[in-house]
């Protein structure tokens, strides 16, 4: 997008969204793109490696990166989930730190602000789902957070609702810094359309199974075919690690599988604007988070 007479240089940045797991970094990054390019669910850790998020405002092109949940990692998957999102935070041109006001300054958000303390870089912060505090109590929030002099700016959102996310927009939109765009016009992510086919049925096995059954699952696409009609044929394996999880993920006479794909099925009829034919398949695979593969289809570093 080249400078020209009378309309203003292009700018492009990427803005890290880092937070603890579970505080709304994926509903945020939905909201401020406009269209859902990361899975949600109420379950903490959802989210496993970073996703971009592309948006234009005039002639800005923002590229928001959505981290996995920083905690304190116990598996492998663990660790290389919190190394992207620090490789992330690193990378970017600005970072925005998120805050949920009911969980207020807990010892995840405090590894943070330590971290970034370390590494010398400053932050705006986003105090999220305001709705659900009183303004005295969400004011003492913002004090407490902001005495370790990290942020540049803080704002008060709702990003379930869209409470205050324009005024933030505007904010990063004004902070980025010149530059020409770095993806096309109409692209919205970076995901790989079989990664995200996987990453919706994944969504659907955290919104419907329970306990630490999610957790033990992954989603692979093995197979991807456009039909003549133009609908899309999909095939994918459900892994779990052991006979007794494959149980509860089938369901009784495979009603749960079932409607794990029915729902898989609307939403990747949405993102993908065209009739799918959606196949799943649960497979026992006892070391699938050992498996080198997986962490670099995830771009997760298997060694972090």
């Amino acid at each position: 997008m080249p400078k020209t007479e009378g309309i203003p240089a292009p700018k492009c940045g990427f803005v890290a969204i880092l937070g603890a797991p579970n505080v709304g970094k994926s509903t945020l990054l939905n909201r401020l793109v406009g269209l859902k390019v990361s899975i949600v669910s109420p379950k903490v850790q959802t989210t496993r490696t970073r996703v971009l998020g592309i948006c234009i405002r005039g002639t800005t092109q923002l590229v928001f990166i959505d981290t996995p949940g920083i905690f304190r990692p116990r598996r492998r998957l663990d660790r290389a989930m919190v190394a992207i999102a620090w490789v992330s935070a690193r990378e970017a041109d600005h970072i925005i730190l998120i805050v949920d006001v009911k969980r207020g300054f807990d010892d995840n958000t405090e590894t943070i602000t330590r971290k970034l303390a370390e590494e010398s870089r400053r932050a705006d912060l986003i105090l999220n789902k305001i709705d659900l505090v009183e303004k005295t109590e969400l004011l003492a929030i913002s004090a407490k957070l902001n005495e370790c002099g990290l942020f540049n700016d803080t704002f008060m959102i709702s990003a379930e609702s869209g409470e205050g996310v324009a005024d933030l927009m505007k904010h990063l939109t004004e902070s980025l810094p010149q530059g020409p765009w770095m993806f096309p016009e109409n692209q919205v992510s970076d995901m790989p359309a079989r990664l995200l086919a996987a990453e919706v049925t994944r969504e659907q096995i955290y919104l419907q199974l329970h306990k630490e059954v999610p957790y033990a699952t992954a989603v692979e696409t093995e197979t991807w075919e456009s039909l003549k009609n133009g609908s899309t044929r999909i095939r994918q394996v459900v892994y779990v690690q052991r006979n007794s999880q494959k149980a509860i993920v089938l369901g009784k006479d495979g009603s749960r599988i079932k409607s794990i794909g029915v729902e898989a099925r609307k939403e990747l009829e949405t993102l993908f604007d065209c009739k799918i034919h959606l196949f799943l398949f649960v497979k026992v695979r006892e070391n699938w988070g050992e498996n080198p593969k997986n962490y670099h289809d995830w771009g997760l570093d298997f060694k972090a």
